[in-house]
């Protein structure tokens, strides 16, 4: 059983390289990835550079592909081509725990299909502190993409994948969904993503918005409507 592991960037050269560096040093047993592949939306900066020359340096197959800006666009793109019958799907800022590669293995082995690690934030806010500590539970309440999300092929198939209707919320679509088949389980190790964006706008700025696009999405509000809130406040 091998995994493909498919990380979304646009303008990840802040991170990319050592997040790549990190897959490949931290694994049980490197036999266990089949591949790695990047989606690029359209960088401007270095990250295709970064990507290009760390790939002539490993033995674990790295590879780079076009994509439209999107992220479920990007992340559809690259199970599209992924060879594995695991796909791990990982944020660019987000550093999965030691071993990782064994963690997902075992619990497909188990019979579990689909699931996320926990989550911590490189920062000791206490609010970020508490949000890492909700996703102990098993609700789909207390999950979000930066806990990455593995799944089996054959699972992502019956699904159809992510819905690229969302330009934001496509993770929480995915875990719902999943969470509506019985098919999800929490590997409780910890992700450690940054924080970068709360520090950029402010915690409680941030949370507050986050708060919004939530509670608008419950309330029925269309993949159009979350994204420009989105663009309005977040990212503006």
């Amino acid at each position: 059983m091998k995994i493909s592991i498919i990380i979304p960037i646009l303008n990840e050269a802040a991170t990319i390289g050592t997040l790549l560096s990190y897959l490949i040093n931290n694994t049980n047993n490197k036999d266990n990835l089949k591949e790695i592949i990047v989606v690029d939306g359209g960088s401007v900066d270095s990250s295709l550079e970064i990507v290009e020359n760390l790939s002539k340096k490993t033995e674990i197959t790295i590879t780079c592909i076009p994509s439209r800006k999107g992220r479920a666009k990007q992340l559809n793109a690259g199970a599209k081509v992924a060879q594995a019958e695991l796909l791990y799907f990982l944020h660019a800022d987000s550093f999965p725990p030691q071993h990782y590669d064994q963690y997902i293995i075992d619990e497909v082995e188990k019979g579990n299909s689909a699931g996320c690690f926990r989550m911590k934030f490189d920062d000791n806010h206490p609010w970020l502190l508490f949000l890492g500590w909700l996703t102990q539970f098993e609700s789909k309440r207390c999950r979000g993409g930066d806990q990455s999300q593995f799944i089996t092929r054959q699972l992502f198939d019956q699904i159809d994948g992510y819905d690229e209707s969302y330009i934001v919320y496509e993770d929480n679509d995915l875990v719902d969904r999943l969470f509506d088949m019985n098919e999800f389980v929490i590997i409780p190790q910890y992700v450690t993503t940054s924080a970068r964006r709360y520090r950029e706008i402010g915690v409680w700025t941030l949370q507050y918005h986050f708060l919004n696009i939530h509670m608008r999405r419950w309330l029925g509000a269309s993949s159009e409507d979350l994204y420009r809130y989105y663009k309005e406040r977040v990212i503006n």
